[in-house]
């Protein structure tokens, strides 16, 4: 491999707390372990893609009396909409900039990027660097958390802090008034922030899109509540992703063209009043969750994984991530890593962990023999 004297880094996807701990890590590896010169894209693809080329330079300065390592966003800025392949241009018509990105690679004498992205942002990247044949190497970043080949991503650990601290806050007023208060979160088809924030939260029901529930499942749970252990309030978790009673997917279309997850919580709550008279209130965190200080956890995944990536492109190794596994910093072909998200396993062991607390997380269908169906009423994700 020819000798390495200048790298990229972008930021790519949704924001999220601790990426400007990576551009860090990135940048003093480059600068101050390898003599390289580290160049951080702006807004993700588009700063390759512009004319002229939007980039900064990364040095002692850009971190000199700035808090970066504690601040959430990015300073570079980030992208989360249109395609290079099919970059929507003004006039409504679409165009392939995909060259224009491999040539700004280029025109900047590029001799590696960094790219830190979510399991969308690095397919489409990756693509990208195949197509001009550059140099890459991946880092994990989603507060969803399912990014596959890796047990952590750059931003989660910050976000289940936020709705563990939500349902800290909530707790409080559902005593108060005798309510179910329901915290909609993030997370899009994957269950993790429910899940893990739900129980820290000390959570009565949650509800993750992997797990098939029904209304009456969570209105057992209320009146378990109520006439066994005495407390007239309860505390719900539901993820984003996860259906309406009606079984339709609960969206919301906005004036842009763009259709986002989000509004489950309401029609839950409409729901659990009528089957069980306890009052609701309804909570949702939305972009709350991305930002703030990052957590500890993150700073350190973050500085761990910046260090890595630049050692990668050292070691003239590139196609691949770094990801977290059993403790330590590895990395893993892309390959295995963009075919899709990760998501909450039927036998993830934090299922049994709540199920064990008596949460309500769902229905697990128990297959009676030579039928290998439930015997339980049709869930909500069957219909």
């Amino acid at each position: 491999m020819a000798e390495i004297r200048r790298i990229g880094v972008l930021t790519s996807g949704g924001d999220c707390a601790g990426l400007n701990a990576v551009i860090r890590a990135v940048a003093f590896r480059g600068v101050n372990g390898y003599g390289w010169k580290v160049l951080g894209i702006l807004d993700g693809t588009q700063g390759l893609m512009s004319r002229p080329l939007r980039y900064i330079e990364l040095g002692a300065d850009t971190f000199r009396g700035r808090d970066i390592l504690r601040s959430g966003g990015t300073l570079l800025g980030t992208v989360n909409k249109g395609n290079p392949f099919a970059y929507p241009m003004p006039d409504g018509s679409v165009r392939d900039l995909s060259m224009d990105f491999v040539d700004g690679f280029h025109q900047l004498e590029l001799d590696g990027l960094i790219v830190v992205g979510g399991d969308g942002s690095l397919r489409i990247l990756r693509k990208l660097c195949e197509k001009g044949m550059l140099p890459m190497v991946g880092i994990p970043k989603t507060i969803d958390n399912d990014v596959k080949g890796t047990e952590a991503a750059v931003g989660y650990s910050t976000a289940v802090d936020v709705v563990t601290d939500a349902l800290d806050r909530l707790q409080a007023t559902a005593a108060s008034h005798h309510r179910a208060m329901i915290l909609e979160v993030m997370g899009r088809d994957a269950g993790h922030i429910a899940l893990n924030a739900g129980i820290s939260g000390g959570a009565d029901v949650i509800l993750i899109p992997e797990m098939p529930y029904t209304l009456e499942g969570i209105a057992e749970r209320i009146r378990y509540v109520q006439q066994v252990e005495g407390r007239s309030h309860a505390l719900i978790v539901v993820a984003e992703g996860v259906k309406r009673p009606s079984g339709a997917a609960a969206t919301v279309h906005y004036s842009d063209g763009e259709t986002r997850y989000g509004g489950v919580a309401n029609d839950l709550s409409e729901a659990i009043y009528l089957m069980t008279g306890i009052e609701t209130r309804v909570s949702i965190l939305g972009h709350v969750q991305r930002g703030g200080t990052p957590s500890m956890r993150d700073r350190l995944l973050a500085s761990a994984f910046g260090v890595h990536a630049v050692d990668l492109l050292a070691q003239g190794k590139h196609d691949r991530m770094v990801a977290w596994q059993h403790r330590g910093v590895v990395d893993v072909p892309l390959e295995e890593v963009c075919v899709g998200p990760r998501c909450v396993q039927p036998d993830d062991p934090l299922l049994n962990t709540a199920r064990g607390l008596g949460i309500y997380v769902g229905d697990f269908p128990e297959p009676h023999a030579g039928s290998g169906k439930s015997k339980k009423t049709k869930s909500l994700s069957e219909e």
